[in-house]
C-alpha cells in the first residue's frame, strides 16, 4: 500500500485545507512562515515529503504569496517530490492577458509561465480569462484543470430562492449563468457593461421582465463591488422584487460588501476559494475530485 500524498498548506488557510485533506485522503503538513523585521520571509517546510505533494494557496492579495510559492516548490522537491501540484482555488493575475498601452506587462502571461516552471500540475476554480479560452494557454504547465462552482452555487440559489431569476452582469459571466441555470431550469439573461476604469462602469440590462422577480446576480468574482452595485440598482429600479448575489470569488476589496448592500442587495454568498464570513458553499469535495483525476491521467 503506497503512502498518501502529502498536503502543503500555510496557517492562514488551515481551515480549507483541512477540509480537503479529509476529502482527498492526503496528509495536511503545514509550512511554517516567519518574517524577519526587515520583511523577508523563511518558510520550513516538513523535512520528508513523499513523491505525490500538492501545494494549496488561494492567491489572492497575492504579492507576498506567490514569493512564498517562489521559495516553497523548489524545497518541496529538494525534500522528496517527484509530483508538485498547486491548488489555487482563486489564481490571480489572470485578466490582463495583452498590453493596453505601451509597455504594460503581460501579467497572464508572465505569471501563468511561472507558475508552469514550478508546478507539473495546477488546479483552480473559475479563473478570470478574457480573450484567452482555455487555462493551459494562460499557464502552460504539464497539466491544467479548470473548475467551475457556477453549478454548486446554482443549486445553493435553488433552494434558497427557488425559481431566482439569474442575472449575469457582464458577457464574461454568460458561461456561469449558463452552469448554474441548467440544472434546475432557472430564468437567466445577462446584462451588457462597459468598463471605463477600475471604479467605473455603465450598464444596460437585457430585454427580459424583471418585475416582481427574485432576481440573483451570479459572477465569478466580486472585487471592488461597481459592477454588482450598478446591476442591482438597474435590476431594482426594473421592478425586481429583490436582489441577492452569489459569486465564486469573495474578493471584496476596501467598502466593497458595504457598497453592494447600499445598492439594495440583500443576501451575499460565495464559496470558500477565499475564506470570508459570506461562504456557504464549500469547494473541498470539488477540488479533491480534481485531485484524484490528476493522478490518475499523470
Amino acid at each position: 500500500m503506497t503512502a498518501p500524498g502529502a498536503l502543503l498548506y500555510f496557517e492562514d488557510e488551515a481551515p480549507a485545507a483541512l477540509r480537503l485533506g479529509e476529502a482527498s485522503g492526503l496528509l495536511p503538513q503545514q509550512i511554517v512562515q516567519h518574517r524577519f523585521p526587515d520583511g523577508e520571509i523563511q518558510l520550513t517546510l516538513p523535512a520528508h515529503l513523499p513523491p505525490r505533494v500538492v501545494l494549496m494557496r488561494s492567491l489572492h492579495q497575492p504579492n507576498e504569496k506567490l514569493t512564498a510559492l517562489l521559495l516553497a516548490a523548489p524545497t518541496a522537491r529538494q525534500l522528496g517530490a517527484k509530483h508538485l501540484s498547486l491548488v489555487a482555488p482563486y489564481l490571480a493575475y489572470m485578466r490582463q492577458d495583452m498590453a493596453f498601452a505601451p509597455g504594460q506587462a503581460v501579467s497572464q502571461r508572465i505569471v501563468g509561465s511561472w507558475l508552469a516552471n514550478l508546478f507539473d500540475a495546477v488546479i483552480t476554480v473559475d479563473p478570470h480569462l478574457h480573450r484567452v479560452a482555455t487555462l493551459a494557454e494562460a499557464v502552460p504547465a504539464h497539466q491544467t484543470i479548470t473548475l467551475s462552482a457556477a453549478p454548486l452555487l446554482g443549486n445553493w440559489i435553488a433552494k434558497h430562492r427557488p425559481g431566482a431569476f439569474l442575472l449575469g452582469p457582464d458577457s464574461e459571466s454568460a458561461q456561469w449563468i449558463n452552469q448554474a441555470a441548467a440544472a434546475h431550469g432557472l430564468p437567466h439573461a445577462v446584462c451588457r457593461k462597459v468598463r471605463h476604469g477600475d471604479r467605473a462602469v455603465s450598464m444596460t440590462l437585457p430585454k427580459c421582465d424583471l418585475r416582481g422577480q427574485a432576481v440573483v446576480l451570479l459572477d465569478d468574482v466580486a472585487s471592488s463591488g461597481h459592477t454588482l452595485a450598478t446591476a442591482a440598482a438597474l435590476a431594482l429600479a426594473a421592478g425586481a422584487a429583490s436582489v441577492d448575489v452569489a459569486v465564486t470569488h469573495a474578493l471584496l476589496a476596501g467598502d466593497a460588501l458595504p457598497r453592494i448592500h447600499q445598492a439594495g442587495v440583500g443576501e451575499f454568498w460565495s464559496t470558500d476559494s477565499v475564506a470570508h464570513p459570506s461562504n456557504v458553499v464549500g469547494l473541498a469535495a470539488l477540488l479533491a475530485q480534481a485531485l484524484m483525476r490528476s493522478n490518475r491521467t499523470r
